[in-house]
């Protein structure tokens, strides 16, 4: 097979076959392990590798010679309608141990699908009925047409929101359903989706640097762009095989409030009225459920259990999370995580006060009051406080 080893050609080969590499390493690990997020993650880096191809091949000289010429001009390496949904269902997948593909969920794959056939159109007929290039007259590769390229990084930008939007609810939710928030957030995920919009961002920084350094714009002076989108390539490949894990804490985004749309359909005055009831009555509940829960956790000290969830704290209360959830929302004005936290806190406190740091490591007296690390431990007492640890433990 052709290829002429150069600068050009070489350097991007590099992150190119590390691409590859780290999908197939996802996609064993995915088997082996039963992750299922490996799989999107895996296909999304084939897809990247692919990107690149066409700049790293017409370097390797097969724009110039046949039949590599036909092979980059009638196979779609780059599949911009593909790469936005293959990264959503990675971030669904990762934040969803029950995230499966419905047939309503293959719709988004519709587009880049359809951009395939007429590829395949183009071909058949350059190649079976008119027998020579019709298309492709102009020698310019379809997969760079200025259409194409900017209805697709439109595409990769709504699902790079989507994304976004729906880590945000996650991050909702397990602040409201669990009392170790910080340890399932994820880091990776904010790294990745950073990395991602830093992607979206390269055509538009090249295009500006263009405006100054026409240069950047020729076909050598493009390979920067791929260098650094293969580099990102490669930061995400090794990232993400170090980071396939998935949460444990089952999560589905809804899409509409059922309750509101009720409301919607009643008359405005009779909305107020009831609105006013409802908001007394519901205060008066929210007041006595506080009433129970300070009980509950302060009696049987519920907050030294470092997996705690709202779901444990309303069985042991005999009624469902909902309730609790608004109880605690309303009563305490804040979250079920900030809440727990907060007890965690008082209850080093009220250790420390009792020098109990004179026989035990401060990071040991914050495991026994429920902290499962360090640095969630210093964030909520920082918060809490306003001073750090050890500040506190000087002046007590």
């Amino acid at each position: 097979m052709l290829f002429e080893f150069g600068f050009y050609s070489s350097l991007l080969l590099i992150p190119f076959i590390h691409g590859i590499v780290y999908a197939v390493l996802l996609f064993w690990k995915g088997q082996t392990h039963q992750i299922k997020s490996n799989f999107w993650l895996g296909a999304f880096l084939i897809l990247c590798s692919a990107y690149v191809a066409p700049w790293m091949l017409g370097f390797a000289g097969w724009y110039d010679n046949q039949p590599y010429r036909d092979v980059l001009f009638y196979v779609p390496f780059q599949q911009l309608f593909w790469m936005g949904p293959l990264l959503y269902f990675y971030t669904q997948s990762l934040l969803n141990p029950a995230f499966k593909m419905s047939p309503r969920l293959w719709w988004h794959f519709v587009p880049g699908l359809l951009y395939n056939i007429g590829m395949l159109y183009l071909w058949i007929y350059d190649y079976f009925i008119y027998k020579s290039y019709y298309f492709y007259a102009d020698q310019a590769d379809k997969d760079f047409d200025s259409w194409y390229q900017y209805t697709g990084l439109i595409s990769m930008v709504i699902y790079l929101v989507l994304s976004l939007r729906y880590y945000q609810s996650y991050k909702n939710f397990i602040y409201e359903q669990t009392s170790f928030a910080e340890r399932i957030l994820f880091q990776w995920i904010k790294n990745y989706l950073i990395a991602f919009l830093v992607m979206l961002l390269l055509p538009v920084v090249f295009e500006v640097l263009g405006l100054f350094y026409p240069e950047l714009k020729t076909y050598t002076g493009s390979w920067w762009f791929f260098l650094f989108f293969s580099l990102i390539t490669f930061y995400i490949g090794l990232s993400g095989y170090a980071n396939s894990v998935q949460t444990s804490i089952p999560f589905k985004l809804s899409a509409f409030d059922p309750i509101a749309l009720e409301l919607e359909n009643l008359e405005p005055l009779l909305i107020e009225s009831e609105t006013q009831n409802n908001s007394a009555k519901e205060l008066n509940e929210s007041l006595i459920w506080k009433s129970k829960i300070e009980s509950l956790l302060t009696r049987e000290k519920l907050y030294e259990n470092p997996e705690l969830t709202l779901a444990e704290l309303a069985k042991k209360l005999q009624t469902n999370s909902s309730v609790i959830s608004k109880a605690i929302n309303q009563g305490f004005e804040m979250n079920f995580n900030d809440l727990i936290n907060h007890y965690r806190v008082e209850a080093v406190k009220e250790m420390l006060r009792q020098n109990a740091h004179k026989k035990s490591t401060l990071l040991g007296i914050a495991y026994d009051c429920g902290f499962n690390s360090k640095a969630t431990f210093n964030r909520a007492f920082k918060k809490n406080t306003g001073v750090s640890p050890k500040d506190f433990m000087e002046t007590a």
